[in-house]
């Protein structure tokens, strides 16, 4: 994959150049004809288009030796009108059919875009803010669909024009052409400069649009945070300097535009001199009329125009370019199911062989669900958080682990769930885990489409009976229309309780082979806990299940636990086991019992 990591932090990356033009060459597939069919029509267009300069010449001649009369006019302006009328159909055909390629194509890689993010592994995500994310899928695909429109059809007819006129310059007398072309090193070299700055203060115009957004979308997403502790000022000071990183960034990419111009205004000036003076030369020399010098002249004025609106293209082509190769960055970046096909050739083996094996409920009690060998993680610029962890659970076993707080549990349980994937060691794990965290999510829609994300087939039977598993069926009773109702932001809002016992119900449903519930029970309170934690247990019956306790309770009824600390394993068993080892679990548990004595006496 040829693909270059962004210039700045963490950002997601971005594709190279041969990477970009091979995925827009795939999804060109199958409108490849139209294409070669554009490009004719195209080059039959700007042919039929020469016919203008080249009457106008011939009309000269016949005036300055006296053989014209108006019937010629009448003929050279009939014919003038009929080219006319040809080119801008053949123009019309180019344009509608390279923007209908276009729009396809494009509609396609916005799909695949979307596709794929929905499929990134999590800690990519992360560590490039989803600010990163989110500037690709509006700001960079605004970019592209502007630019797409003019860049493509006026690429095509420019091209052909110049291809077409200079075809016509050289058979009307070649030292026209070689007075043109004397001077296209000036374009040459405008075009190499531009090349040389111009990509880059796209990009970095590009990077400062991520940033900025990533700001906003922190301050949107932490709202009540930034109202609580009165941090309205400091967040507004860092969206206000990531604003002006973009304006200056702006400035920059205008600047460059209004260089590039300067040195195209040169070019034109040069053109136009050069082709005088040899007309010039070639009819005082009698090698050619006066007809023909104003055919050359007309020719050449015809090839300013495009060729300054092909540079110019090229222009608004770069920052197309710029975002199409940070769309591409992420169509491109393997899935958190294709990065497992790279693991280690033993932990491919283990879970291909759990991937194979009969599901939770009818596996052996000797069988390993999830295996870990001396697995190291740290997060990105900072200390190490999980350090050479040893650990098997049986399938269809529940394991807890605890520990206090920043002992790595939530770490440990994301390396397992394949969300993080560890510097050092290895992981096996089935292909079919599903995880939960203390922060669900419901999304704003029906109960029935909130549940069936998770299980696309499974029928409303299966979703009441999921409801009911986990104690929710109270939330087809929030209306008269049920499995309809509409929750979320636009409809009926959840309790943290009922949000919880949602996400409960699509794991349910999802029937994975390894659920992990981290702390996913934290946020209910005291007066749900209860009704909560027989929803878990409800879920994880009958399969491998991994629980990250923020309730003693719930640990206790595992059938092994972990006690973590300081991103190490220091002690395993069960919940009696481990209170007559009188170790850190028993303290933890004592401090528990404790707390809950003191509540209840309230």
């Amino acid at each position: 994959m040829n693909v270059a990591s962004a210039a700045t932090g963490h950002a997601l990356p971005v594709a190279g150049g041969r990477a970009t033009a091979g995925e827009v060459w795939r999804l060109s597939r199958g409108h490849r004809l139209r294409l070669a069919a554009v490009g004719l029509a195209g080059i039959l267009s700007t042919a039929v288009d020469l016919i203008p300069p080249v009457a106008i010449g011939y009309l000269v001649d016949r005036v300055q030796t006296g053989t014209g009369d108006l019937g010629t006019v009448l003929t050279v302006t009939g014919v003038m009108a009929l080219s006319a009328l040809l080119g801008a159909a053949g123009t019309a055909v180019t344009i509608a059919h390279a923007t209908r390629v276009y729009h396809t194509v494009l509609a396609a890689l916005r799909e695949r875009l979307v596709s794929r993010a929905m499929l990134l592994p999590r800690h990519l995500v992360e560590r490039a803010g989803t600010g990163d994310l989110i500037s690709r899928s509006s700001d960079d695909v605004t970019a592209v669909a502007d630019a797409a429109p003019a860049v493509i059809p006026t690429l095509t007819v420019t091209a052909c024009t110049i291809v077409v006129s200079l075809a016509g310059l050289a058979a009307l007398e070649w030292p026209y052409a070689a007075a043109f072309a004397v001077v296209l090193p000036v374009y040459a070299l405008a075009m190499r400069w531009y090349l040389r700055i111009g990509p880059r203060v796209y990009r970095a115009e590009r990077a400062a649009m991520s940033a900025r957004a990533q700001q906003i979308l922190e301050s949107q997403r932490g709202y009540a945070t930034v109202l609580g502790f009165g941090l309205a000022e400091h967040r507004h000071r860092a969206v206000l300097t990531d604003s002006w990183g973009v304006a200056v960034q702006s400035i920059r990419a205008r600047t460059v535009q209004s260089m590039l111009n300067a040195r195209l205004n040169l070019g034109e000036c040069l053109s136009l001199a050069a082709v005088l003076v040899v007309g010039f030369v070639l009819v005082d020399h009698g090698l050619s009329t006066v007809g023909g010098a104003t055919t050359a002249m007309l020719l050449v004025l015809r090839l300013l125009g495009p060729v300054n609106q092909l540079l110019f293209v090229v222009d608004t082509l770069q920052s197309a370019l710029a975002s199409l190769s940070r769309m591409i960055g992420v169509v491109t970046i393997p899935t958190a199911e294709e990065a497992d096909a790279s693991m280690t050739q033993a932990g491919r083996a283990d879970s291909a062989d759990q991937a194979g094996a009969p599901g939770p409920a009818g596996a052996a009690e000797t069988a390993t669900a999830v295996r870990l060998r001396g697995v190291a993680f740290h997060y990105a610029d900072g200390p190490s958080v999980l350090d050479g962890i040893d650990l098997d659970i049986p399938a269809g076993r529940h394991i807890a682990i605890v520990g206090p707080s920043g002992a790595g549990k939530t770490t440990l349980a994301s390396v397992i769930a394949g969300v993080h994937r560890p510097d050092g060691g290895t992981v096996t794990r089935p292909r079919r885990t599903a995880v939960i965290s203390q922060e669900v999510h419901v999304f704003a829609g029906t109960l029935r489409e909130n549940l069936t994300l998770a299980a696309p087939d499974a029928t409303d039977g299966d979703i009441r009976a999921a409801l009911e598993t986990t104690g929710a069926a109270d939330l087809l009773e929030l209306s008269a229309d049920a499995l309809d109702t509409v929750v979320g932001t636009r409809g009926h809002p959840l309790t943290e309780a009922e949000a919880q016992q949602l996400a409960l119900a699509r794991l349910l449903l999802a029937d994975p082979e390894l659920a992990i519930l981290d702390e996913a029970t934290a946020e209910a309170g005291s007066a749900h806990a209860e009704r909560l934690d027989r929803a878990s247990e409800a879920v994880l019956a009958g399969r491998s299940g991994i629980v990250i306790a923020h309730r003693l309770s719930q640990a206790a009824t595992c059938d092994r636990i972990v006690v973590m600390d300081a991103g190490r394993v220091i002690e395993t068993g069960t919940h009696d086991e481990l209170l007559t080892a009188d170790g850190t679990y028993a303290r933890l548990w004592a401090v528990w019992q404790a707390g809950q004595q003191i509540s209840a006496s309230r």
